[in-house]
């Protein structure tokens, strides 16, 4: 478990590890002072980070890179594609690479990691905390925190919300993560919608049995949309096999169309990791429910607020104070 009065610098793996006191206490109430500031501050003056992404990304690499900056921190090397423009691609094992990283002096690595489970073995070879910005189609921890904290700020609570997860559940990473999430909470309602091949694995519906939390899955939107508070969209992942066959293409079936919007509750919000493929199309961005590019931008709160735990514990509960007074 996080918190502030860990000695360590602890590494973020797997949602799993973050209590709900965590969340409530520390996490979001940082986001949302972090939030609340302008420009620029030195909280995490002399502090370097490695960002080494072995798959490309906009959202979490620029965040983070952001995020570091815009504390007063060093963003000392960052790479994309780093599976293919590093000694990664001549066949160097994470632990190697993550050793001979860790011997020149940044104060933390973010990671997105091609193969699932090289988070946590790089974790266990790192001294320095490595934060998984997500590994193949295993797990994004700090994703599913920015989409916690994006649900919380729209809802003002995260218990008795009804969710809909739909596309390519079986590879999203995102999806895991938040469905891990989703079982410390209570009176959750999770309809998972999917084409048969892609549905979500039999360790999550575990999970959330052993948790208590209420699924059913479906192989239609439109079955369910009026029903959810939150509908959270994905893309298919083609890159890791996923293809939809024509009818699974209805407009309105895996996807968000006009329709959808029309049975949707009025104080529903769309989400989206992003990027998006045909699952939601552009007119539905001008609709007052569509929520992804708050998400977003939710991530670099988010993210800033977990840097200054994990690298100035101190600082935290010294902002925590100054808010309750």
């Amino acid at each position: 478990m996080i918190k502030y009065q860990d000695s360590h610098l602890p590494h973020v793996i797997q949602t799993q590890q973050f209590e709900l006191p965590t969340l409530f206490d520390s996490i979001f109430p940082l986001a949302d002072h972090i939030r609340l500031e302008t420009g620029k501050n030195e909280y995490l003056k002399g502090t370097r980070m490695i960002s080494w992404f072995e798959e490309p990304s906009t959202r979490t690499q620029v965040s983070f890179s952001m995020a570091m900056s815009l504390l007063g921190g060093e963003v000392s090397f960052s790479t994309e594609n780093a599976s293919q423009f590093s000694s990664r691609a001549k066949g160097e094992s994470i632990s190697d690479t993550i050793k001979i990283l860790n011997g020149y002096h940044a104060d933390l690595l973010v990671g997105r990691f091609a193969k699932a489970g090289d988070a946590a073995k790089a974790a266990t070879v790192s001294n320095i905390p490595i934060i998984n910005a997500g590994d193949g189609n295993n797990q994004h921890p700090t994703q599913a925190l920015l989409d916690l904290y994006t649900i919380f700020r729209k809802f003002g609570r995260i218990d008795s919300i009804k969710i809909a997860l739909v596309g390519d559940l079986n590879n999203g990473r995102t999806i895991k993560s938040l469905a891990y999430m989703l079982g410390k909470f209570s009176n959750i309602r999770l309809y998972f919608v999917s084409p048969l091949s892609m549905r979500i694995g039999d360790d999550i519906k575990m999970y959330l049995d052993k948790h208590e939390i209420s699924w059913d899955e479906y192989d239609d939107l439109g079955n369910i949309a009026s029903e959810a508070d939150v509908i959270y969209m994905t893309r298919i992942q083609t890159e890791r096999g996923s293809v939809l066959t024509d009818d699974e293409l209805t407009p309105g079936r895996f996807s968000i169309s006009q329709k959808t919007l029309d049975i949707m509750q009025p104080g529903a919000i769309i989400m989206h990791p992003l990027p998006r493929q045909q699952e939601i199309p552009e007119y539905v961005d001008s609709d007052p429910r569509a929520h992804y590019f708050v998400q977003a931008e939710n991530g670099l709160y988010v993210r800033m607020a977990l840097l200054l735990m994990i690298l100035r514990p101190a600082i935290g509960p010294m902002i925590m104070k100054q808010l309750k007074r």
